[in-house]
């Protein structure tokens, strides 16, 4: 069972003093996925990636790459590289040579890493860019040539300590589908660690969400965004609108929830998080801005029976092409809610000021006891 996994961790802990940076942390990587780790500054991703990559020893539990445990190992001697943030390629040696330095280090023949070097160029997409010094590459070209450098040694798991964060929002965007379709041709493990929902969501085949050092829900793209688990996934993962209340009646399929700021909302008594939950119990209800329409004031079909239903104020219209969002003040009781803006122009026109009728459906509530957020203690990068 265990070498249908690239990497495993169990049960991993990692104490600093009295601080616990991960906290019983288990994973299994499926052979030639993209894993990401995805979690805010201090949550305690970077410390696992550096337990993965052998650069600090963990406090408990154990790590196994292609089934056996590399507990004690050093870190030159596991079968993973590791692309850094800064990339650190050497800017005095050209394109082969950074490529080679590591097969280098390891007295490999002339004959053999040439032609590696070769090989492994013409896998990221730059066969002819050998003889170029560094200082030629545009940024999307130096992602690729710091990815050649960890390729080059034939690594079972690849693992990226944020390696998008240095590059300018075009051209990161730009690198995300090129690194999913990077991923998918050569076929290694890349563990990917990231703060940024868009980069794990767009790129990866599993993300697991991490909060104070450990994880609250892994899972696919699609299960984070539209089945969370927790109040901290449906919160971090995209957008949502966030109420606290309490569980007035549950009857014919539907809870009704009475707000602490006032107040009625409405969610379906079978959606995901309201399981088990009883009359009376707290609850934090989230609801996505996509998931709420617009109407002007007194249309009507936002009112429907069914449909929860709110005015607003709007306050504020931010544009931003096919994500542009209105923020309004909710009349009755002054929340403060965000709300996709429709693409079909009919809202070109609206102020500050303006009212508008919003509506969901009851099962697009997603409703979770409601739990102090636990927040992590520790932002220092040097243990995040």
């Amino acid at each position: 069972m265990a070498d249908q996994f690239d990497l495993e961790c169990r049960d991993v802990v990692k104490n600093f003093g009295q601080f616990t940076a991960v906290d019983q942390v288990s994973l299994t990587i499926p052979q030639g996925s993209f894993f990401s780790i995805l979690g805010p500054s201090g949550c305690g991703k970077t410390t696992l990636l550096r337990m993965l990559a052998g650069f600090l020893e963990p406090s408990g539990g154990d790590i196994l790459i292609k089934g056996k445990s590399v507990l004690g190992v050093a870190p030159n001697r596991r079968p993973v590289n590791m692309v850094f943030q800064h990339l650190a390629l050497f800017p005095m040696m050209n394109v082969a040579d950074n490529v080679a330095y590591g097969l280098r280090r390891r007295g490999v023949d002339r004959a053999t890493i040439k032609s590696r070097v070769s090989e492994t160029l013409a896998r990221v997409g730059l066969p002819d860019a050998g003889p170029k010094q560094i200082n030629q590459l545009s940024g999307g070209q130096k992602q690729r040539i710091a990815i050649a450098r960890c390729l080059v040694l034939e690594p079972a798991v690849l693992l990226l300590d944020e390696p998008l964060g240095a590059l300018d929002l075009k051209l990161r965007e730009h690198m995300k589908v090129e690194l999913k379709q990077l991923q998918h041709e050569i076929g290694t493990t890349f563990v990917y660690i990231t703060h940024d929902q868009s980069e794990a969501l767009v790129m990866s085949d599993q993300v697991a969400v991490m909060n104070a050092g450990r994880f609250e829900q892994v899972g696919t793209p699609q299960e984070l965004y539209y089945r969370p688990q927790t109040p901290f996934v449906a919160g971090f993962v995209g957008e949502s609108n966030r109420w606290q209340g309490r569980i007035e009646t549950i009857a014919d399929g539907r809870a009704t929830i009475r707000l602490q700021s006032g107040g009625v909302i409405y969610a379906a008594a079978d959606q995901f998080g309201m399981s088990g939950q009883t009359v009376g119990q707290e609850v934090d209800v989230f609801v996505r801005p996509e998931a709420i329409s617009l109407e002007r004031q007194g249309q009507g079909t936002t009112n429907e029976p069914g449909l929860n239903h709110m005015q607003g104020r709007v306050e504020n219209l931010l544009f931003n092409g096919a994500a542009s969002s209105v923020q309004l003040k909710e009349l009755a009781t002054g929340h403060d809610m965000n709300v996709a803006l429709p693409q079909t122009g009919a809202f070109a026109d609206i102020r500050p000021g303006d009212i508008l009728d919003l509506g969901w459906k009851a099962d697009q509530t997603k409703c979770f006891p409601a739990v102090a957020t636990k927040a992590a203690s520790q932002t220092d990068e040097a243990i995040a």
